[in-house]
């Protein structure tokens, strides 16, 4: 919300602790003039596999071309079923079209609005050649119970980990339990570029070859082409950016937990409020710090004209999108999606986010709740 008291995020917090080091690093490309899969490039790469405790890290020029890839690495293609949550951003759902399969819709779970397993298990079919766990707004989904569905009837598992850069779930980092996982570097996230930007994690060499011959034209060598590939490669300036901001997101993941902690200290008094939570075993990075309010839509007025800048993630699941139409879905085919994007709320999180803009936050809350009580008396 453009002028709010308190932004939904303030990236510029960030850009404050690293505009130095992002000018000399710049400055070295410039000079080089090497643009396109250069040095730092290669060196976010490393940086970042060994961040996440994988052997490899492919940059891509966005998130849905990281799944994408990722997708079609495994072999996912024409003809196939991909199973992912109906509760997630769109381009989850994209991202399997897009490699030629058909997406198949599941609900979440009611405590934590991640993909329902037992769902999941339900819609496996003879088709189905993989798993796309969304690792939603910080949290990873329980990969280690769809690892055990995905073995069992031969399928893979496909991480969308474009929510959680430094997430863990029983001690292991998005990439080390599936197959493979795809992450974003989109402005507002975790670990977010100065644009568009991606990357595909695995501990497989083969799929790792795989993917850095799919972004760059179906081929690691100049000029040969054995297959159809894409132009997806992540931009040398935005690779400097990064490599700047993950010597820095340990500490800011815990700035966002420390805010995180601080927010359920400050609303646990409103009972109309249902505070998010964090499931067994998992390391959350409060990419978005999401409750669930009644008339929500209300809720947010208030809040935007108290200056409070906060969203909705997301308000219409992909079911019910016009791109996806064609799946045949209806509103009620999906209650526990539906319910939480009727009610979900994201309030102000990000690192630098003061203690004195949470109270504003949490006061601007309380007002418009006491608002809808005084409405309805």
């Amino acid at each position: 919300m453009s002028g709010a008291k308190v932004p939904l995020v303030d990236l510029a917090v960030q850009h404050d602790q690293i505009a130095a080091e992002v000018e000399r690093g710049w400055a070295r490309v410039l000079d080089r003039t090497a643009f396109v899969l250069g040095d730092e490039v290669a060196g976010f790469e490393r940086e970042l596999a060994e961040f996440a405790e994988v052997a490899h890290c492919v940059g891509v020029a966005n998130g849905t071309d990281a799944l994408e890839l990722a997708l079609r690495a495994v072999g996912v293609g024409p003809g196939d079923e991909v199973v992912l949550p109906a509760n997630t951003f769109i381009a989850t759902a994209l991202a399997a079209a897009r490699a030629g399969a058909t997406p198949v819709l599941v609900d979440c779970d009611p405590a934590h609005h991640l993909i329902d397993v037992d769902a999941v298990a339900a819609r496996i079919g003879p088709r189905t050649r993989a798993v796309v766990p969304v690792h939603l707004y910080g949290q990873m989904a329980d990969v280690e119970a769809l690892a055990g569905l995905a073995e069992r009837h031969g399928l893979v598992v496909v991480e969308d980990a474009a929510q959680g850069p430094g997430a863990r779930r029983l001690g292991r980092h998005a990439g080390r339990v599936g197959a493979v996982a795809a992450t974003s570097f989109y402005p507002g996230k975790n670990l977010g570029a100065y644009g568009d930007g991606g990357a595909v994690l695995t501990g497989s060499d083969a799929l790792a070859a795989r993917v850095r011959a799919l972004r760059n034209y179906g081929s690691e060598t100049k000029y040969e082409h054995p297959e159809t590939g894409f132009n997806s490669r992540l931009d040398t300036l935005q690779a400097v950016v990064l490599s700047a901001k993950l010597r820095r997101l340990a500490r800011w993941n815990d700035e966002r937990r420390a805010a995180a902690a601080r927010y359920r200290e400050l609303l646990s008094g409103l009972d109309a409020v249902e505070l998010p939570s964090e499931a067994p075993g998992n390391e959350h990075v409060w990419h978005l710090y999401v409750v669930r309010v009644p008339e929500r839509d209300r809720v947010l007025e208030a809040l935007h004209a108290a200056g409070i800048g906060a969203g909705i993630h997301y308000p219409r699941p992909v079911h019910l999108q016009g791109a996806f139409a064609h799946l045949g879905h209806v509103e009620g085919d999906f209650p526990v999606s539906e319910a939480a994007a009727a009610s979900i709320l994201s309030l102000p999180i990000y690192p630098g986010i003061t203690a004195s803009q949470q109270e504003q936050v949490a006061d601007a809350l309380r007002g418009a709740l006491a608002g809808l009580r005084a409405g309805s008396g």
